[in-house]
């Protein structure tokens, strides 16, 4: 048992005792305290799942509070306690309580033995009225700040937003290629969507209400490296309605492979979050009447424009396009329909994309940045960070069935087991992903590089492939924060090294069956023996979420 230092314990005696009762408990919040909004948060650790409060039960205020990881053990309650001793919230004095009261019985024993020799009574109790109450409080205002549709129309912007994911626009648009959607109508003469999605991370719609927006929130995005207050600033002040599509996913079930590594899968559906963004009240999640109409209109309009053509929009250069549509009023249903105009912008398109070029043109490592692609793993594909058997290698390779391509300037090193990056999806794309890699001259490497999506300043791992032609090929996206994401990648991190950087990409069928989540070596198609390179080793900077398109 770990004990707080002797000299800790006589400068902690100095204080004066005072007879309340504390309260303390740690509690997940679930997102409900934000890190950069909280001024009592004392940790640096990223976004943090645990809060840890220490309250005075007699007087009713809050003594320490801190943010943490849920990995993390029973140090911090410890650590919060001293702070609530010597360091008070609400400008308090520094005292020593008389009785500490938890609700949980680990915590009881380790805080015994953690504060002996302080004279604080250690007690347990079932319930703790006055925390229970702030975190029922805490729960309360966030759900008064969960997305709120207005009742006569959310139904129907769901339905309508979920159209135009079946549809995926993003495949055929990026970023800067700018529709402009007239609705003359709620004050709004025309609406400017930029479509996120076709970097493979982020799918949504943002709707300037002007150009000038746009233009501005490119600015800001291209001066360079900023720190996340600085992109949070730039976020803010843009002027639009949103739609994001938030990725659902399911884990699949477990297994040999799942015990070693971790399950990346497709969605299996897929949450709309709309919003709106103004320069004077910053984001909003809650909609008036008004901009629920609005949505469904632009939605509807945008998506017949879409479907009349798309096939064109699929085709370099950006074509000049134009259609006009009735679409019902949704305010009045007995008024005439409201004509509404959508055309694309090809001269506001080259303009932003010569914006971009001239941004990066000063910096030599951004003008020689190699392919960034998406198109090669097959979309519904599961991704498998785990480590593979030595001798199954052995075995495939030695199979006239399977595709087994040799690293030719590193063999693998003689041990049990190595790093494998597993890409499992149907057999008829495993075989047109193993000809794409076959023809792009096999796989060089596996990197894994930072990126930052600038739209709501989150920070994310990107896994790569490098094929023998030099390009860049997207596999996965990973969280850059405590949680299951980069536990998986410090573990990839000590297999590599174990390895000497040999590693391999597995490439197996089975995605429909019993086998889903966890093939097996009859379902092994191809083997790429691969290098685990770091990002500097490739000369990558950290990546732009909405550029990544560009970088093609």
């Amino acid at each position: 048992m770990t004990r707080l230092p002797q000299t800790t314990i006589d400068r902690l005696k100095q204080l004066p005792r005072v007879a309340s009762v504390w309260e303390g408990d740690r509690r997940p919040v679930n997102g409900l305290v934000e890190e950069d909004s909280n001024p009592w948060s004392r940790t640096d650790q990223g976004d943090h799942s645990d809060c840890i409060l220490w309250v005075d039960s007699g007087q009713g205020t809050v003594r320490g509070i801190t943010m943490v990881s849920s990995s993390s053990g029973y140090a911090p309650i410890v650590r919060t306690l001293i702070q609530a001793i010597e360091s008070p919230q609400s400008s308090l004095p520094p005292a020593r309580p008389k009785k500490i009261v938890v609700r949980d019985r680990e915590i009881q024993f380790y805080l015994r033995g953690a504060i002996q020799g302080l004279d604080i009574e250690v007690d347990y109790a079932p319930e703790l009225p006055l925390i229970d109450e702030l975190f029922n409080a805490l729960q309360q205002a966030s759900r008064m700040e969960e997305a709120e549709l207005p009742d006569r129309y959310g139904n129907a912007m769901i339905d309508q937003a979920m159209e135009i994911w079946e549809l995926g626009p993003w495949h055929s648009l990026n970023e800067q290629q700018v529709i402009a959607i007239e609705l003359n109508a709620w004050d709004i003469e025309t609406l400017y969507v930029s479509v996120l999605g076709m970097g493979g991370v982020e799918y949504g719609l943002l709707m300037y209400r002007t150009l000038d927006s746009l233009k501005q929130f490119r600015d800001r995005v291209l001066m360079g490296q900023q720190s996340p207050k600085q992109m949070q600033e730039a976020f803010l002040e843009q002027d639009c309605l949103f739609v994001n599509f938030e990725l659902l996913e399911d884990s699949p079930s477990g297994g040999p492979f799942a015990a070693l590594g971790w399950a990346n899968a497709a969605p299996d559906a897929v949450d709309p979050i709309f919003g709106s963004i103004h320069p004077l009240e910053g984001l909003r999640s809650q909609l008036a009447d008004e901009e629920g109409a609005i949505f469904l209109v632009a939605m509807e309009a945008l998506q017949r424009f879409l479907t009349k053509h798309r096939s064109r929009l699929e085709k370099p250069p950006y074509p000049a396009l134009q259609g006009s549509y009735r679409i019902p009023n949704p305010e009045k249903s007995h008024a005439p329909a409201l004509k509404v105009t959508v055309k694309t912008l090809p001269e506001v398109t080259e303009e932003l994309l010569e914006q971009t070029e001239n941004a990066i043109g000063d910096d030599d490592e951004v003008l020689t940045f190699p392919t960034l692609r998406d198109d090669y793993v097959p979309e519904g594909s599961i991704i498998l960070l785990t480590q593979i058997q030595r001798s199954w290698l052995d075995l495939v390779k030695r199979d006239p069935v399977v595709a087994y391509v040799d690293n030719p300037d590193r063999p693998l090193p003689n041990q049990a087991t190595l790093p494998a990056v597993i890409i499992q999806t149907s057999r008829p794309k495993a075989k047109t992903l193993i000809q794409n890699l076959r023809q792009a001259q096999g796989v060089k490497a596996i990197c894994f590089n930072p990126g930052r999506d600038p739209f709501n300043g989150t920070s994310f791992e990107l896994g790569l492939l490098q094929t023998g032609d030099g390009e860049l090929h997207l596999f996965a996206e990973y969280d850059d924060g405590p949680g299951p994401d980069q536990q998986h990648l410090a573990r990839w991190e000590q297999w590599q090294k174990a390895s000497q950087g040999c590693c391999a990409v597995v490439i197996t069928s089975g995605i429909t069956g019993q086998a889903k989540g966890n093939p097996s070596i009859k379902d092994i198609v191809g083997v790429f023996e691969a290098r685990h390179r770091a990002p500097a080793d490739l000369n990558l900077p950290p990546l732009l979420l909405q550029y990544a398109a560009e970088w093609e």
